[in-house]
């Protein structure tokens, strides 16, 4: 069957790129996924190899790296600067490009790549050059996340807690506002991250996971104008131990006073809407695919493309028109292997409020993070959601119907808010976009439906 696949693949070739050369046409026989536009620009991005390792004396290794898949030496080409490969009107990372075309073809980004210990060029070792052979990565398999255990109705009371403790959940952004409101500064303030450092890093992947940012101290806080908090750090409180579950969990071994609720990937991974001061202007969009690009211009009808320039407002403001026209192009959110990552497009800065990430660094749940241009930062991890949606059952439904704003989180454009600007709010900024993120919500829904409602009781006085 192998053999009459690429047979059949090298006829085809042969028909279309009948100028194309001999080596070329066989390393686009053994080319991962169809369509003739995918055609057309695969063949330019081989091409482009190609011409890159004759240069370098390794195209009989990329050759019998393709065709036999196994242990082979490293193919090599040389770095750019900003590590990125141009092909026609693409640009993107090269390691990412050749396993794409030739292994994985639903490939989204970098993040879902390793290298093999093996590979001595590999990508993230930012060498002169960089190792583009296909089998000298692997792909990371999407972590599947445990089911949370709720009690069954019957057995709740046994697992609540006194309505007086605060969970973690309760204080994450509690003064959290409702776009159009009016809300108290001194009560809603966001506090501002200026100059990013180890929690931001460029598109480029890391051996290692960036280090993590440590809660601002007292002393870092007077001494520092980088950053001011204008209330207490959230306590780190830590919920108590939940009961030991044998692992892993199959409908046989888990206990029976506990119902499993199980994580399920939704069509629409998240859905966005964009906003104008406190007005919403258009439709909300419902993102299906993992990697889609926010940005400033015109398309209408690109399932991967959320173009804020077609967006009409018969009340738009100057300041407002101002700021679309510095958008550019945008944030690039990509949703790999459970976790949302943002990276900034625009020539002009975009600002992030996130609780997850914010929790994930040790910052106040306000805080307001920049993100110059090139940088890109991990702002929510399901996880770390799993863990904590899991602990904050122990705690009661009002715990675990906090975590809703965890699922939310805004990002605005050219203009930032918090406590360093004059915008106390993201109502305030001129352009700024809510994403909610679906599949933590309606696990969090099916969570709160099994639990029931509250324990409060509430008259027509209350």
């Amino acid at each position: 069957f192998q053999h009459y696949y690429i047979t059949n693949n090298l006829r085809i070739m042969s028909s279309l790129l009948p100028f194309t050369p001999p080596i070329v046409k066989r390393l686009l026989s053994w080319k991962r996924g169809n369509g003739d536009e995918e055609d057309k620009w695969a063949e330019k991005a081989v091409k482009s190899l190609v011409k890159k390792l004759k240069k370098t004396g390794g195209l009989d290794e990329l050759e019998k790296a393709i065709t036999s898949q196994g242990p082979t030496l490293c193919v090599k080409i040389p770095r750019s600067l900003d590590g990125r490969l141009q092909v026609s009107h693409r640009k993107g990372l090269p390691h990412v490009i050749y396993c794409r075309l030739w292994r994985w073809p639903d490939l989204q980004s970098h993040h879902e790549l390793r290298a093999l210990d093996c590979c001595e060029f590999a990508f993230h070792l930012k060498r002169d050059e960089v190792c583009v052979n296909p089998f000298h990565y692997q792909r990371i398999e999407t972590p599947v996340l445990p089911p949370v255990l709720v009690p069954r109705p019957h057995n709740l009371d046994h697992f609540a807690i006194k309505s007086e403790f605060k969970s973690p959940g309760n204080n994450l952004l509690e003064n959290q506002y409702s776009p159009g409101s009016q809300s108290d500064t001194n009560n809603n303030f966001s506090m501002s991250v200026e100059s990013p450092p180890s929690y931001l890093s460029s598109p480029e992947p890391h051996s290692q996971p960036p280090p993590t940012a440590q809660p601002p101290t007292a002393d870092s806080i007077t001494s520092s104008p980088q950053s001011v908090i204008h209330s207490p750090m959230t306590p780190d409180i830590r919920p108590p131990t939940s009961p030991a579950i044998p692992h892993p969990l199959t409908h046989h071994n888990i206990p029976a006073e506990f119902q499993a609720i199980q994580f399920v990937e939704p069509k629409f991974w998240c859905d966005i809407s964009y906003y104008e001061l406190n007005n919403r202007v258009g439709e909300a969009f419902h993102a299906s695919e993992s990697s889609l690009w926010i940005d400033g211009f015109t398309d209408p009808s690109n399932n991967r493309r959320f173009c804020l320039g077609q967006l009409t407002n018969i009340n738009r403001t100057s300041p407002v028109e101002k700021c679309r026209k510095q958008i550019g192009k945008g944030i690039h959110l990509q949703y790999v292997q459970g976790e949302v990552h943002a990276v900034c497009l625009s020539d002009s800065s975009i600002f992030v409020q996130s609780q997850n990430c914010n929790q994930r660094n040790g910052w106040h749940p306000n805080t307001v993070c920049k993100i110059p241009t090139g940088c890109h930062l991990n702002i929510f991890n399901n996880t770390e959601f799993a863990n904590l949606l899991s602990q904050s059952v122990g705690h009661g439904f009002e715990a675990v119907y906090q975590l809703a704003r965890m699922c939310t989180f805004r990002i605005s454009f050219v203009k930032g808010w918090g406590a360093e600007y004059s915008r106390q709010d993201v109502t305030s900024t001129p352009c700024w976009i809510e994403v909610k993120l679906n599949g933590p919500l309606q696990w969090l829904d099916k969570v709160l439906s099994q639990m029931g409602a509250p324990n409060l009781t509430c008259g027509s006085v209350s």
